[in-house]
């Protein structure tokens, strides 16, 4: 459903706050109090911190933001661009809310913590049309260009941050925060794309053509009929390939037991879907 300009600028604006506010209520709330890092501009943030603790996090992550910024100019399209100069500038203040420190002392069970809360904040962010900057630029630049996953991204170049983290903090603190890191990336996937998963269906049956019907008709979705041939018995065969959602899928496997429980079926997942009406590609 499309929103009015107006509404749609203020619906992205609240993600936004909404998902820097939970990235820095797990940065000041758990990260720092327990000396642990992070990855990305916010971890180099971090990093100048606990050297310069005179330095706030808030005015090191917009510095160091600028020159990704540039790059982000030419490689990301404008709106992007603005609604993520908004979000990293949302996430800089929110770095500035005092949070008390959580009630836990396993340091296990705050890095996981810290987390799922951050990871879902991420992924709110990146929901909106915009990011937090930083390596979320990054991210979607290599996204769009190479497809690679975003959670990809952040943890590969994370795990090189960590093993430079070696030389200055103890081993401990690293295993910890890559614990941090690890919850954070399979969130934002989830966030992102995992509650949006496509399936891609194959069905070989008898029954191609009421197949194809039900789900034409009934499931709305588009059917490709390919003609195939049987290797053994060199039978000529259609089979039928379509792209449903995750909550079609069950749906989707009833419909296939009442016309035709013989058939052969073939559920495959996916990265990314482009297209009208079932695309799941993110918008940025």
């Amino acid at each position: 459903m499309k929103r009015h300009p107006f509404l749609n600028i203020v619906w992205n604006l609240c993600m936004l706050t909404a998902g820097s506010i939970l990235c820095a209520v797990a940065l000041n709330g758990i990260l720092i109090p327990n000396q642990f890092l992070s990855g990305g501009v916010s971890g180099l943030s971090l990093f100048i911190y606990y050297l310069f603790p005179f330095m706030p996090v808030g005015v090191s992550n917009f510095l160091l933001n600028i020159p990704l910024f540039l790059v982000g100019w030419l490689f990301v399209g404008r709106r992007f661009f603005f609604f993520s100069l908004a979000g990293m500038t949302i996430f800089s203040l929110a770095l500035f809310i005092p949070v008390p420190v959580l009630p836990i002392r396993d340091p296990v069970l705050n890095a996981l913590t810290a987390g799922i809360i951050s990871g879902i904040g991420s992924g709110i962010i990146l929901k909106s049309v915009g990011s937090g900057g930083g390596l979320d630029i990054l991210s979607v630049i290599l996204l769009k260009r190479f497809s690679i996953r975003i959670g990809t991204t952040v943890m590969g170049f994370n795990a090189v941050l960590m093993l430079a983290a070696l030389f200055r903090f103890n081993l401990e603190i690293v295993l910890y925060t890559l614990i941090y890191l690890f919850v954070t990336s399979q969130l934002v996937d989830l966030v992102v794309t995992g509650l949006n998963q496509r399936k891609a269906v194959m069905v070989v049956s008898s029954q191609w053509q009421a197949i194809a019907h039900e789900i034409m008709e009934n499931m709305h979705r588009g059917v490709t009929i390919v003609n195939g041939e049987g290797g053994y018995t060199g039978q000529k065969l259609r089979i039928l390939y379509a792209v449903i959602t995750f909550q079609e899928l069950s749906r989707f496997k009833e419909m296939i037991r009442q016309l035709d429980p013989d058939a052969f079926v073939v559920v495959a997942e996916t990265v990314e879907v482009m297209g009208k009406g079932i695309g799941n590609q993110p918008h940025w």
